[in-house]
Order: structure tokens, then C-alpha cells, then sequence
């Protein structure tokens, strides 16, 4: 892998004032940091907001959740961004707040914008990086979960996460996937 390489780093959330500050945005969350943090723009190009970062993009789709793909899949193809230079930022059920993970391929787990970024590529030989949010408590709808705010008692977790996972990126985008895993997925932001 060369320094050269193209690469796209895809946060995904819903638009919208509606959706800002959700749980299923964590995505989203994560690449307004990166692009604060590096004095990078988003401009409407199409389907997604775009951002130039170095070498490389920061996108957040446009078309919902569930549609990603259908921003996501088009820009690879005509940029030619090798697979493995594109990761997607997305919440994480399985995983507790606190927690990220970052990971090559495989199922979607039951996230529908990564099942739409699957299914439009044709292929799953992308990396991710999962944020966890947590399982909605006993008689919560996931659904209602997922669309629904972080609570102001998670709002420090939520901070340390959203910083862990803008560091996690630049390891990435610099050192690669192995790199990226060695240093975060152990982390444990939760604590106090």
C-alpha cells in the first residue's frame, strides 16, 4: 500500500436537524470532528457532503441511513479507491458506549447503511470503524433507540469517544488498519 493511494472516509448518519445529535449519526459525529479538527469544509457534491482531506475525502451521505450505498458506491468507482483504502464510521449496537472497533469486512451486523454500502459495491473488503452505542434498554424499540439522542449523563463518554475515534482515523489514514486496531480497540472510554 502505497503513500499515494487515494483513500475515503465515509461517517455515516441521517440529515438533518431532526437526526444531529442521534445515536444512529455517531458517524456523522465523528467526521464534524475530524473536519473541525483539520480546517476541512463539507460542500454538497451530489448525494453526500464532501470534503477534501490530503490525499483523500471525507463524505457523509446524504440519501439516509438505509441508502448509503447509493452515495458511497458511485464515488469509489469513479475515484477508483482501492477497498482497502475506504473506511466506514458507524454506530454499533453490539458494542457498549465507550467502546470502537475498528475492523476489514465481513457482515454488516445488522447495520442497514453498511448492508447498503455492501450491496452496492457488491463487495464487503472495506474497513470500519464501529461506535458503540449501547443496547436500547428493556422495552425500548431498537428503531427508537438508535433515532433517539444521547443522554446528558453520556455526553462525557460520548466526548472521549468522539475523540479516541478522530485520532482513530488519522491512525488509520496514516499507518493503516493493523496499526488503528492495535491502539483503540482495546480502549475502554466509559469510565468516570
Amino acid at each position: 500500500m502505497g503513500p499515494v493511494e487515494r483513500f475515503l472516509v465515509v461517517g455515516l448518519g441521517n440529515p438533518g436537524r431532526r437526526y444531529a445529535n442521534t445515536r444512529h449519526n455517531a458517524g456523522f459525529l465523528v467526521l464534524d470532528r475530524l473536519a473541525a479538527a483539520e480546517g476541512v469544509a463539507f460542500r454538497e457534491k451530489g448525494e453526500a457532503l464532501l470534503a477534501e482531506w490530503g490525499r483523500g475525502w471525507l463524505m457523509k451521505p446524504l440519501t439516509y441511513m438505509n441508502l448509503s450505498g447509493r452515495a458511497v458506491a458511485p464515488f469509489v468507482r469513479r475515484k477508483g479507491i482501492p477497498l482497502e483504502r475506504l473506511l466506514v464510521v458507524h454506530d454499533d449496537m453490539d458494542l457498549p458506549l465507550g467502546r470502537i472497533r475498528l475492523k476489514h469486512g465481513g457482515s454488516s451486523g445488522g447495520q442497514k447503511g453498511v448492508a447498503s454500502i455492501i450491496e452496492a459495491l457488491g463487495e464487503d473488503g472495506f474497513d470500519r470503524l464501529r461506535i458503540g452505542i449501547g443496547r436500547p434498554p428493556a422495552g425500548v424499540d431498537p428503531v427508537d433507540w438508535v433515532l433517539s439522542p444521547f443522554a446528558p449523563d453520556e455526553r462525557a463518554v460520548l466526548e472521549r469517544v468522539l475523540e479516541a475515534a478522530t485520532e482513530a482515523v488519522r491512525v488509520w489514514e496514516k499507518e493503516g488498519l493493523k496499526s488503528a486496531q492495535s491502539r483503540f480497540n482495546g480502549l475502554d472510554l466509559g469510565g468516570a
